[in-house]
């Protein structure tokens, strides 16, 4: 099978494929060795292992009908993919609570949804089609509200930020439904006891009665395509949190399917954005690819 290597993100591509053969991997043959990636985290200041779950917010938190928010005019009229039956990419965008923009390695100010796009939602999709069979659209990604019923055209969606997300009731009716038929969604890029205690309430409203857990290396998203050997990973920013991987099951039965991932303390949309552009190590940038395959994977068979 001959390698397609695109130019966007084509150095990280290229070190990937060279360097990492999953295990399920019967379809693209190199001629060498499969290698073995084991990263050592140290030198973190200890914190502990988890956020505390099921805690109430803290003071009167509020999450009301939120205001429009005017966004940088280059997010307005966002381009978009036609569905077709293939996998696309998809980010969900929701209004912040006022103070959701951010500052990436570029300088940029984006709405916290909006972070690391479109680099990270392209140069994954690109991973994504070079590793794996899935049918993958190749022509763009798409961007859809959280209260859009489009979106249950779309088995898998990403979230950015959802710290400084503020549902309205729309949101929440379009997400639980999505959730419950079967939708798998992805919450990266979010820290602080401050922005865990917002998703929990938030998801407290989606999926009631439902709570997230902590995950351990054992669980079937974590060999899904890859062997994942460990859940320690250096965070591309905020490095005095350490990541923690927490989920939320179908019935609260941690046998049962996975409806929502929360990649906690971390931001491997990150790693995905700046793959191609030598800011973070290669290594890094890898591993958090390999955790996006598998989810991907893993909701796509359950």
């Amino acid at each position: 099978m001959r390698l397609r290597i695109t130019r966007a993100g084509a150095a990280a591509m290229a070190v990937f494929l060279q360097r990492f053969a999953p295990p399920r991997a019967r379809l693209i043959t190199l001629g060498l060795a499969a290698g073995t990636a084991t990263l050592t985290v140290s030198g973190l200041p200890p914190q502990p292992a988890a956020p505390a779950l099921a805690s109430p917010p803290a003071g009167n938190t509020v999450l009301s009908a939120h205001t429009t928010l005017p966004g940088p005019a280059t997010f307005q009229g966002l381009p978009t993919v036609p569905y077709d039956g293939t996998y696309t990419f998809v980010r969900v965008r929701f209004n912040s609570q006022g103070r959701g923009f951010s500052r990436g390695f570029g300088g940029g100010r984006n709405p916290g949804w909006a972070h690391d796009y479109p680099n990270a939602d392209e140069n994954f999709t690109r991973i994504l089609d070079e590793v794996t069979l899935i049918d993958v659209n190749n022509d763009g990604t798409n961007v859809i509200d959280a209260e859009d019923p489009e979106l249950h055209r779309y088995p898998i969606a990403y979230v950015s930020e959802p710290g400084e997300w503020s549902p309205t009731q729309q949101e929440i009716d379009n997400l639980s439904d999505y959730l419950f038929k079967g939708g798998f969604l992805i919450l990266d890029d979010f820290r602080s006891d401050f922005e865990w205690r917002t998703v929990e309430e938030i998801f407290r409203m989606i999926a009631p009665g439902h709570r997230f857990r902590v995950l351990n290396i054992d669980e079937p998203i974590f060999d899904s395509f890859f062997d994942i050997a460990t859940l320690d990973m250096i965070p591309p920013t905020f490095q005095q949190f350490v990541p923690v991987f927490l989920g939320l099951h179908e019935n609260n039965d941690p046998t049962a399917r996975l409806m929502v991932i929360a990649n906690f303390n971390n931001d491997i949309g990150d790693y995905w954005e700046y793959s191609d552009r030598g800011y973070v190590p290669i290594e890094l940038s890898n591993e958090a690819y390999k955790f996006g395959v598998n989810y991907v994977i893993y909701a796509m068979n359950r």
